[in-house]
């Protein structure tokens, strides 16, 4: 984790790597969370899925099928350890990257991890295309999936958000308020 001391006029300074990292399962609106609180506090954010896609030069859903899950979580960690040199990004992560140790190890090395924590009806109601997702190919099998991460989910996070039953504005206002008094943002 990041260590803070005084900077000049009282604000906090950051050493270190101090990325902020959003997981939880599809749908949480990690990418959307991420993208607004760069705007409201004039901070950068990458989307890990993106950075898998440049490096790889195919979609997620590609690399998934073509090379398997194995080989994505190993693309995943060398998105993250490209994030290690810069500073105070706003992450958004896949969201299966809690299924890769090493990932793990690098966002807890490298900054903080905020679980988005929903529902699994949540996550249906807000993802656009469940058809193209391989991991979607049928309604309980997505159902087994969000069973399965939500333990890994918990288990890697330093805080939690509770995202249930609130509108996206309401996130983004608990977010941006939790991070701020935790001398995050």
């Amino acid at each position: 984790m990041a260590q803070c001391g005084q900077g000049e006029r009282g604000y906090v300074v950051h050493q270190g790597c101090d990325h902020i990292f959003f997981v939880g399962f599809h749908g949480a609106g990690k990418s959307t969370l991420a993208r607004n609180l760069g705007c409201l506090f004039h901070r950068d954010y990458v989307d890990t899925d993106r950075l898998v896609e440049r490096m790889a030069g195919k979609s997620v859903c590609a690399v998934f099928a073509e090379e398997g899950a194995p080989a994505l979580r190993a693309r995943e960690a060398a998105a993250l350890r490209c994030l290690a040199g810069r500073k105070s990004l706003l992450v958004s992560c896949g969201g299966g990257i809690v299924e890769g140790g090493e990932s793990c190890r690098l966002m807890h090395a490298m900054g903080t991890v905020v679980y988005l924590d929903g529902s699994f009806e949540d996550s249906l109601r807000q993802i656009q295309h469940p058809e193209i997702r391989p991991d979607f190919a049928t309604l309980e099998g997505a159902r087994r999936l969000y069973r399965l991460r939500r333990p890994l989910y918990e288990r890697e996070a330093d805080l939690v958000l509770n995202i249930r039953n609130k509108t996206f504005e309401q996130v983004c206002s608990e977010a941006g308020q939790l991070l701020w008094e935790k001398g995050l943002l």
